[in-house]
């Protein structure tokens, strides 16, 4: 599980989703699937994921777009995080 989310993303835009579309950015491991990290986010921080996108940044690194449940706000997470 560990192995699959490496580290929270904080940029100016991960913010801006973190607030308007209730979504947290991560980075992880070049083989993590949807199924995978969908599990490890709901297993760290016990809360439910409406949805899961990927993306290979042009540096070869992989980003995760983790959409939460409305029950879950994201920014408790970042907060506890230290994102925010």
């Amino acid at each position: 599980m560990y192995d699959i989310i490496k580290h929270p993303l904080s940029t100016e835009k991960n913010i801006r989703l973190l607030e308007s579309e209730n979504k947290l950015v991560f980075e992880v491991a070049l083989d993590a699937t949807r199924i995978q990290i969908k599990k490890a986010v709901e297993e760290m921080f016990k809360v439910k994921v409406v949805s899961v996108n990927t993306l290979r940044t042009p540096a070869g690194k992989k980003r995760a777009y983790v959409r939460l449940t409305k029950e879950f706000p994201a920014i408790d997470i970042a907060t506890d995080l230290g994102l925010m």
